[in-house]
């Protein structure tokens, strides 16, 4: 990797997440990584807000990796939807997924995509979190049944929060995304990250973070 030949002494970096699209962003920024499955409940509890349950479970896939990868920086994400402040899940089928399109479709959606970096080289656990949770207003277009059904039967995101890839196709099917991190929505904001990683002291260009 041309960073770290630029700059060696970079800390191990660990991605706590087998999303392929995680790895893809990370992958964005030059540095190298290996990739751990934290293995966790991810569960909301009855009693969270979505945000609540976004910071939470990225903080424990952070937690997780880290109990096992020793001094290193992990970094754990998690993404919940919401519309009307009531969290929308993966769908897991074809019969969901149209059911979340039609409840979505010509309305707002938020997603909280939140991000823990867990440095492990630091004794105290208490501080060896950095986290914070990025927001991403959504608006959908207003699709007839038709065109919702045939782009499922095209990409079959059924293992999306909001049963839609604005990565792939999903995006003919969003009117607008708004969001101060724009890699937030598909599952890793890379601003967020790269101040994280600067705090933990590491560099960008050739030298130590700031």
């Amino acid at each position: 990797m041309l960073q770290q030949a630029i700059f060696p002494a970079l800390p191990r970096l660990i991605l706590g997440s087998s999303s392929i699209y995680r790895r893809e962003l990370l992958s964005r920024l030059g540095l190298p990584f290996e990739t751990m499955v934290p293995d966790i409940d991810e569960t909301a509890r009855a009693d969270e807000t979505p945000h609540a349950t976004a910071l939470r479970l990225a903080r424990e896939k952070a937690a997780a990796v880290a109990a096992r990868a020793g001094a290193a920086l992990v970094i754990g994400s998690d993404q919940v939807a919401t519309l009307d402040g009531r969290q929308i899940g993966k769908p897991g089928d074809h019969a969901n997924a149209l059911r979340q399109l039609q409840a979505m479709r010509g309305r707002e959606v938020v997603f909280h995509t939140a991000l823990c970096l867990w440095d492990g080289r630091r004794a105290d656990a208490a501080d060896a979190a950095q986290v914070r949770n990025i927001q991403t207003v959504v608006q959908f277009r207003d699709l007839p049944d038709a065109e919702l059904d045939a782009y499922l039967k095209i990409e079959q995101p059924y293992d999306c929060a909001g049963s839609a890839k604005n990565e792939g196709l999903g995006i003919a099917i969003l009117q607008s995304i708004r969001s101060d991190d724009p890699t937030a929505l598909t599952g890793l904001p890379l601003i967020a990250l790269t101040d994280m990683l600067r705090h933990a002291g590491v560099g960008f260009f050739g030298r130590p973070g700031q």
